[in-house]
């Protein structure tokens, strides 16, 4: 894999792609948000490792503009701060995965050939259809039959995970661990707020509703 490290610190990005190196891993280093951004954009990377306190451009920011500019690549966020709502905020913001300083390499290591392994879409398998709602995810587009809708990162990966799945429940738990990366409850109410704000941006006009709360389960998209 190719793998790109934003890290302004230089031990810890050496240390890093070392670590990497040594697996067999082809790793490139970008000392600041504006680097790595630039990288991003021009280069095709199958990892990015992006630390979350950077100078010229923070890593938040960073991501966020990644994906605005239709970069997908997978994100491993790092980030000294490890209260609940800091992790959320970097999912929400289009990482997919969080790790918290001091890790292990075999930790990183790990997490990142699980983001490796996600390999690109095929042009085939890229769009989903449920009625009228189409997803394209080698695009990152939604539209509601002619109507484009505009989702945020995480909106987007939540309303993929459903059309994923369509006609079939999937729980609460299942999204938290599928979208958020979260295997323990965080105990917030994140998944019925992006729900909430999915079903008001694909059902706008009068358009029959599509999600479906099933009651003491989870939630179903499917055609009405």
């Amino acid at each position: 894999m190719r793998i790109l490290v934003i890290e302004d610190d230089e031990q810890t990005a050496r240390y890093i792609i070392k670590g990497l190196r040594e697996s067999g891993q082809s790793a490139d280093w970008a000392r600041d948000g504006r680097d790595g951004m630039f990288r991003a954009a021009q280069d095709a990377y199958d990892v990015m490792i992006v630390d979350r306190m950077l100078p010229g451009l923070d890593g938040l920011s960073l991501v966020k503009a990644a994906r605005a500019a239709g970069v997908a690549t997978p994100v491993l966020m790092l980030t000294a701060m490890g209260a609940i709502e800091d992790r959320v905020a970097g999912l929400e913001g289009g990482a997919d995965d969080y790790l918290v300083k001091p890790f292990s390499f075999a930790e990183l290591n790990a997490r990142v050939n699980a983001l490796g392994r996600r390999g690109p879409l095929q042009e085939q398998d890229a769009v989903l259809k449920v009625a009228d709602l189409t997803l394209d995810r080698l695009r990152r587009t939604v539209k509601r039959g002619a109507q484009s809708i505009d989702l945020q990162p995480r909106e987007f990966r939540l309303l993929e995970e459903l059309m994923l799945n369509a006609d079939r429940v999937v729980t609460r738990t299942m999204l938290l661990e599928r979208v958020w990366d979260f295997h323990f409850d965080p105990g917030t109410n994140i998944v019925e707020t992006h729900i909430s704000r999915i079903r008001g941006k694909i059902d706008r006009g009068g358009d029959a509703p599509l999600i479906h709360t099933v009651r003491g389960a989870g939630y179903v998209i499917r055609a009405a």
